[in-house]
C-alpha cells in the first residue's frame, strides 16, 4: 500500500461554501481535501498569500484548435461564418502528428491553469492518421493527451466524440472529416480504451461526445448511449442557425427539441452552445437538469450568435464554460464575454445577478463553478473535505483589487484584471503555477513553439 502523500496550506483568504474566512488551512491527502478550518495558525502549513478560490472547470475543449488560432481572421472571398473556418481547420489539421497534438495539448493545459482552469473536459474527434486510418493504438491520440495533461498537472475528462457522417440524414462526409470517422463498435473500441487511460491517472474520469446531430442519426446515437448507461455524454447542439435549418429539414424538430424528446436529457449531458434556442426550448432545457456549456470567446469569435443566459438562469438553468477553440484562454474573461454578451442583447446591466446588491462576479463564478462540476462528473467546485484540491489563488496586492474585499474581488478578477490576478495555482493538491507562470513553462513553450514553426512549412 503506497503511503498517503499530505500536504497543509494556509490561504490568507478563501471562499469556502459558507463564505469568506480569513486564515484558512487546507489539510490535503493524496490530491484530496481532508480538511479545512478557518482562522488557524499557520504552523506545519505552507502559507500561500492572497485569495482562494476553488479552480474553474473548463468543460469544453478541442486542444489542437490551439495552434490554430489567429490562423482564421483573414476575411474570404465570400460571407466569413463557421462553416468557411471549418474549412480552415480541416485544412490545418491536415498534417497534424500525434507529437504535434501532445505539444500543442500540453502548451494549451498549461495556459488554462496560467488563467484560472484546475481540469478540463477534452472534447476529442481527432481520432486517426492523416490519411484517416486508425492508429495501432485506436487510442493514440488520447494516449499523448492525457500525456499532456500528466505533464502540467491538469485534472481530465477524456470525451472521446462520436462522429460518423458528414452531415444530417447520413450524408457522405469530406475528405476533411476522415480523421474523425468511426462505426459505433471502433468508436466503443476507443472509449474502452479511454477507460484503460484514465485508470492509470489520479482523479481522470471518461464520457463520451456524439459530436453533434448532423455527425450522427438517430440509430447510431441510440447504440453509442445504450453502452454508455453512466457517465458524462457531451454534444454540440444549436450552435449556427443553419444547424438549426438543416435538422428541421431533415429530423422535422430544432436540434434542442428533437434531444429533448428523444435522447432522454438530463443532468449527465452538457449541450455544448445550444445558441439558437426558442423560448420554449430554453425553459425544457432549464428543466432537463441538464449543463448548458457555453464557450462566449469561441461563440463571439465565429459569430455564432448569443445564448439566452438570461432567461435560461432565470428558470433555473445551469451553465458552465470552455474555452471551445481555444482562441484565447482566460477563465475570467468566459465569465466576463458571457455577461457582456448578454449586456448588449438586452441592452442592460448586471444582467447574470439574482438579487439587488449581489455581486455578478460571485454570481457567474459559483455557477460556472457548480455547473462545471456535473457536467464532467468530477468532485470539484468548492473549497471542502471530499473534493480535489484544486485551488487558484489571486494576487491580493494587485492594485485591481486595493479598493474592496470579499465578493470585489471576484468582481475585479472576472471584470477588471483577470488571468493578470493570478497568482498560484494548486491542482490535484501540487503547487503548478507560481507568481503566475507554470512551473515547467519555458520548457512547454519551447516545445510549442518548435510545432508551429515546422507547421508553418508543411
Amino acid at each position: 500500500m503506497q503511503p498517503t502523500k499530505a500536504v497543509s496550506f494556509v490561504f490568507d483568504h478563501a471562499l469556502l461554501p459558507g463564505g469568506w474566512a480569513h486564515d484558512v488551512r487546507v489539510d490535503v491527502a493524496d490530491g484530496t481535501i481532508a480538511d479545512v478550518v478557518p482562522a488557524a495558525p499557520r504552523e506545519n502549513a505552507q502559507h500561500v498569500a492572497g485569495i482562494a478560490l476553488a479552480g474553474l472547470t473548463n468543460v469544453h475543449c478541442h486542444s489542437f484548435q490551439k495552434a490554430m488560432a489567429g490562423l482564421a481572421e483573414r476575411r474570404g472571398p465570400a460571407h466569413d461564418s463557421f462553416w468557411t473556418w471549418r474549412e480552415v481547420m480541416y485544412r490545418f489539421l491536415g498534417t497534424l502528428t500525434p507529437d504535434d497534438v501532445e505539444s500543442i495539448t500540453a502548451y494549451a493545459y498549461m495556459e488554462m491553469l496560467e488563467a484560472g482552469f484546475t481540469s478540463v473536459g477534452e472534447f476529442h474527434y481527432l481520432h486517426h492518421d492523416i490519411d484517416g486510418r486508425p492508429y495501432a493504438d485506436v487510442g493514440e491520440m488520447l494516449v499523448r493527451i492525457a500525456a499532456a495533461a500528466q505533464q502540467v498537472g491538469i485534472g481530465l475528462t477524456l470525451l472521446p466524440s462520436f462522429y460518423a457522417y458528414g452531415g444530417f440524414g447520413g450524408a457522405a462526409p469530406t475528405e476533411g472529416q476522415r480523421r474523425f470517422l468511426n462505426h459505433p463498435d471502433r468508436f466503443l473500441k476507443i472509449v474502452a480504451r479511454a477507460r484503460e487511460i484514465a485508470a492509470g491517472m489520479p482523479g481522470a474520469n471518461v464520457g463520451i461526445a456524439p459530436h453533434s446531430l448532423r455527425a450522427v442519426t438517430p440509430d447510431t446515437l441510440r447504440a453509442v448511449l445504450a453502452a454508455s448507461p453512466t457517465g458524462p455524454v457531451h454534444i454540440h447542439a444549436a450552435e449556427q442557425t443553419k444547424e438549426v435549418d438543416d435538422c428541421l429539414a431533415s429530423m422535422g424538430q430544432r436540434p434542442v427539441a428533437w434531444l429533448l424528446d428523444h435522447a432522454d436529457i438530463g443532468p449527465r449531458w452538457c449541450l455544448v452552445h445550444a445558441t439558437h434556442m426558442t423560448t420554449q426550448e430554453t425553459e425544457a432545457l432549464a428543466a432537463s437538469g441538464a449543463v448548458a456549456g457555453l464557450c462566449p470567446l469561441t461563440e463571439a469569435n465565429l459569430g455564432d450568435g448569443i445564448f439566452d443566459a438570461g432567461r435560461f438562469v432565470e428558470t433555473g438553468g445551469r451553465f458552465a464554460v470552455g474555452t471551445d477553440s481555444n482562441i484565447q484562454i482566460d477563465a475570467a474573461a468566459e465569465l466576463r464575454q458571457l455577461e457582456y454578451g448578454q449586456r448588449l442583447s438586452r441592452r442592460a446591466r448586471n444582467v447574470l445577478a439574482d438579487l439587488e446588491g449581489q455581486s455578478v462576479g460571485r454570481r457567474l463564478y459559483a455557477a460556472a463553478l457548480a455547473g462545471g462540476a456535473q457536467a464532467l462528473d468530477r468532485p470539484v467546485g468548492s473549497i471542502e473535505p471530499g473534493q480535489r484540491a484544486d485551488i487558484v489563488v489571486l494576487n491580493q496586492e494587485h492594485p485591481d483589487v486595493a479598493a474592496g474585499k470579499h465578493d470585489f474581488w471576484l468582481d475585479a478578477y472576472v471584470f477588471t484584471a483577470g488571468r493578470r490576478l493570478v497568482d498560484t495555482v494548486i491542482a490535484g493538491g501540487e503547487a503548478v503555477v507560481e507568481q503566475g507562470g507554470h512551473r515547467s513553462h519555458a520548457v512547454i513553450a519551447e516545445r510549442y513553439r518548435s510545432v508551429l514553426a515546422h507547421l508553418a512549412m508543411r
